[in-house]
């Protein structure tokens, strides 16, 4: 499936968050002993780079898939840039949630939510805005509202939030399931690159996001949330993203450089 969705965008990546209500213990005992155990089962993630925010161990980014691992003071974040395989972008995800709620002693009291990303960059050096507008709206009502003389889109970034799918169905279920999606299209354009197309851009992003905020009371049971996620996701992504987003956005992005 993974490959399928490469063909699609220039970059494809699986991103996994665990968010916590309580500051996460920043020693450094702790942390080098969290990237360790995880720099063994990945050898390639070698790198370790401390920013402003955040502790992060990373892997080299020219040899694909590129993986990294994130810390901040409430959550824990993992991404994996242009798996070959879908399994093979879970995999670091799922290692994440086992050993990382152990390395920096979270109880299941302090857990806040589960979130697995999708994410689609589609290259584009025209105005992203006026872009997605006419990929998305074109026909619709909305469209009307682009329709001014001499006027220039300079912001559309639509997104659409749903609650509570049913785990594995993606169906609607009831609101006891705490589960949201949302689905976003990120663009980038800037005034100045909206009037000088030769300034470049960077590319336009599509997302599909789901968060998990059930009640945990055993912390192995955190991959198996991320694989219910996980199934809901690519349905989504199979049935409603990438026909409805991804593939209308690329038409228009190869019209418009036709």
């Amino acid at each position: 499936m993974t490959e399928g969705y490469r063909a699609l965008c220039s970059d494809f990546y699986i991103n996994q968050k665990l968010s916590v209500k309580l500051d996460l213990p920043r020693s450094r005992e702790t942390m080098l002993d969290l990237f360790e155990r995880v720099r063994r089962q990945f050898p390639t993630m070698s790198s370790f780079r401390r920013y402003k925010d955040e502790l992060a161990l990373e892997s080299p980014l020219d040899e694909p898939p590129h993986r990294w691992l994130a810390v901040r003071s409430s959550n824990i974040r993992s991404g994996v840039v242009n798996p070959e395989r879908t399994a093979d972008g879970y995999g670091l995800h799922k290692a994440v949630l086992e050993v990382a709620p152990f390395f920096l002693s979270i109880s299941p009291l302090d857990l806040e939510y589960i979130e697995l990303l999708y994410g689609f960059d589609l290259a584009c050096s025209t105005n992203h805005d006026a872009l997605v507008a006419r990929a998305l709206l074109e026909g619709s009502p909305l469209a009307s509202l682009f329709d001014v003389e001499n006027a220039i889109p300079i912001d559309f970034q639509p997104l659409i939030g749903l609650l509570a799918l049913q785990p594995g169905s993606g169906q609607f279920g009831d609101a006891g399931t705490h589960t949201e999606v949302h689905y976003e299209v990120k663009t980038r354009s800037t005034l100045a690159s909206s009037l000088d197309p030769d300034r470049g851009s960077e590319p336009i992003s599509v997302y599909l996001t789901l968060r998990r905020y059930e009640p945990v009371t055993d912390l192995k049971r955190l991959p198996e949330m991320f694989g219910e996620l996980a199934e809901i996701g690519e349905e989504l992504a199979s049935s409603r993203v990438l026909p409805n987003l991804v593939a209308p956005i690329r038409e228009a992005i190869a019209s418009e450089e036709a």
